[in-house]
């Protein structure tokens, strides 16, 4: 993912799914160096990391 999507998707009210290696997590923050965000997993809220943006990916569902 690049800096400008992730951007996006911190600043929507619509809820995204993004995964960091494969697991589901929610973008809580950007970092002020555009290379890093702060991720929370989203089957254990209290777990955070920070995280290179280019390795979030945008999970797209078909339905």
């Amino acid at each position: 993912m690049d800096f400008q999507r992730a951007h996006e998707i911190v600043a929507s009210p619509l809820e995204y799914e993004v995964s960091y290696n494969g697991v589901s997590v929610w973008i809580d923050k950007i970092h002020a160096d555009e290379k890093t965000a702060t991720v929370l997993l989203r089957r254990s809220l209290g777990e955070s990391s920070d995280v290179d943006i280019s390795e979030l990916k945008e999970e797209y569902l078909v339905h």
